[in-house]
């Protein structure tokens, strides 16, 4: 019902930043919850970032300070600018959308395809 395309991702070194985006095809994208997940080799997918139809946000203590998560409803569109990036970001970066009635998340999330996010010298 709902696809997720995301971009942005790419070499950068230590200290650097990047912007990831993610598009969401359909009409319900101003009632979905919209989260940044990544995955790095070796180890189990984790949530970094969350923001919620209304535009409240939450991070991982790992990326607070550093990472921004934002959303365009406009355009179906929801952000990760990553500031400040480490060796230990390096990851394959997902989005997630969650339908949301009455503030609560129902349903099962929607994934994109990823995008990689590699820090290094």
């Amino acid at each position: 019902q709902v696809q997720l395309v995301e971009s942005g991702g790419g070499l950068v070194q230590p200290g650097g930043s990047l912007r990831l985006s993610c598009v969401a095809s359909g009409s319900i994208f101003s009632i979905l919850a919209m989260d940044w997940y990544r995955q790095a080799l070796g180890k189990q997918r984790e949530l970094v970032a969350t923001i919620t139809s209304g535009g409240s946000t939450n991070y991982a203590d790992s990326v607070k300070g550093r990472f921004t998560i934002s959303r365009d409803n406009a355009k179906n569109t929801v952000h990760l600018q990553m500031n400040s990036l480490k060796p230990e970001d390096t990851a394959v970066y997902y989005c997630n959308a969650m339908k949301e009635l009455s503030g609560i998340r129902v349903g099962a999330g929607y994934w994109g395809q990823g995008t990689q996010v590699t820090v290094s010298s």
